[in-house]
């Protein structure tokens, strides 16, 4: 399922000129005087399209209800087409004023709910409106920032205003992702999540344990040291009878060695509960070189279906390695693109730097624009660039493969795959004893 805003031309609404998979749409008028848009300048009118391209029939959404959802209250508002308010209010999130806000939202038909946030404070709502049955679409808080910015008003915020410019950015906005119900990709999410506390969390201890050795070790300890390490540290560590201080010290740091004893254990189980459920979902990004479980499950889990990419640059773009366009005029150039995923970004940064650091493709790629007089910096974005692209085509072929295409034979599909550039072909390679894989 997917939402495909229309735009309704005048010439096209009395003469149902529409997608195929559309619906049937009688004539739209409009004016005081009831005259078809066709014959008049009316703008057009929005015509908001639930359904999918695949022959499946859908059925036009003639309501948008917007969302703005907090934790504990939710405000709605019902708009029509041309942007008339059928209704709003403010709503708990608790399990009556829940039936409440559904009750009021059920009273119109052909309705879409449009939620702000769905993968972050809108999840709640998002999720229980789709296991009820109802169609929900995920409007970006940029998004209806932006509207809200056009709108009259001077860009005041409230409740109720936030979820109309909701509501208006989904009557809008094409192409809004359509909310399911959560699967797979939501339990790589919290699992690769909690993995990242767990880590950033034995970060913290470790700085405080150098912090407490500084004072108990002259010049302290080295920097990657182990918690046997620290251990035999502690153990040779001589307090001298009624130093207070030496001896809380050295018992704190020893309470550190045990809590990160604790977390190493904690990290090595997260890591190999997320190698298992990539492996489940039948993804070969682990082949790749410099993708491990938790990279692959952070791609898993915050690209989920990669077909909402059109093509490697609208995925670099989201990931915010792609260089934005700052030409005018005469002087064509481009700057560096700070926006974007960055914990994508991220990935793609330490899947350059383990190409770089091993006899790969990517360390011959990243000499050669060194040789052409690129920074190392500016080598290092380039290379992320071309690995975008890898790890794109990497998942569409896997997405292709794992379901099943017409016929029900696996892998089938009607759309011609994208030609592999010969360039491409084994770039990032990873040769084993046994078998051998291009990205």
């Amino acid at each position: 399922m997917e939402v495909l805003v229309v735009w309704l031309p005048a010439h096209m609404a009395g003469c149902g000129s529409l997608p195929a998979w559309a619906p049937p749409v009688t004539a739209v008028w409009s004016g005081s005087r009831g005259v078809c848009l066709a014959r008049s300048s009316a703008a057009p009118t929005p015509i908001c399209f639930v359904g999918s391209r695949d022959g499946v029939r859908g059925f036009m959404a003639k309501v948008v209800i917007g969302v703005d959802p907090h934790k504990r209250s939710a405000t709605i508002e019902v708009i029509g087409g041309s942007e008339r308010v059928l209704g709003g209010g403010r709503y708990g999130t608790d399990r009556a004023g829940y039936k409440a806000m559904l009750a009021a939202g059920r009273v119109h038909v052909d309705r879409v709910w449009a939620v702000e946030g769905c993968s972050g404070i809108g999840r709640h709502v998002a999720q229980r409106l789709v296991a009820d049955g109802e169609t929900v679409v995920d409007v970006p808080s940029k998004s209806s920032a932006r509207t809200r910015a056009f709108a009259t008003g001077n860009g005041r915020k409230s409740d109720p205003a936030d979820a109309h410019h909701i509501a208006v950015t989904a009557l809008r906005t094409p192409g809004l992702h359509v909310v399911r119900v959560e699967d797979h990709t939501t339990v790589l999410r919290l699992l690769v999540d909690r993995r990242e506390q767990l880590a950033r969390t034995r970060t913290e201890t470790v700085n405080r344990l150098h912090a407490l050795l500084l004072d108990l070790i002259p010049g302290g300890a080295k920097r990657s040291l182990s918690t046997g390490q620290a251990r035999t540290l502690l153990a040779d560590i001589d307090v001298v009878a009624g130093d207070i201080a030496a001896a809380t010290r050295r018992r704190l740091a020893g309470e550190l060695v045990d809590e990160l004893t604790v977390l190493d254990t904690k990290i090595k189980t997260a890591t190999a509960e997320l190698a298992t459920v990539v492996e489940a979902t039948g993804s070969r990004l682990q082949q790749l070189r410099g993708i491990g479980p938790c990279s692959a499950a952070r791609l898993l889990a915050d690209i989920g279906d990669i077909a909402r990419f059109a093509d490697p640059g609208h995925f670099a773009s989201w990931n915010g390695t792609a260089p934005l366009d700052a030409s005018s005029g005469d002087n064509n150039r481009h700057r560096l693109n700070r926006t974007g995923n960055r914990r994508i970004n991220r990935v793609l940064h330490i899947m350059a730097i383990a190409q770089i650091r091993h006899n790969s493709e990517g360390r011959v790629y990243y000499h050669a624009k060194l040789a052409a007089g690129k920074t190392r910096m500016e080598a290092i974005r380039a290379l992320k660039r071309r690995l975008s692209d890898i790890v794109h085509r990497q998942m569409i072929h896997d997405a292709t493969t794992t379901r099943t295409g017409p016929g029900g034979h696996t892998g089938a599909t009607l759309t011609p795959a994208r030609p592999t550039k010969p360039q491409d072909r084994h770039f990032g390679q990873v040769t084993t004893r046994t078998h051998q894989t291009t990205p």
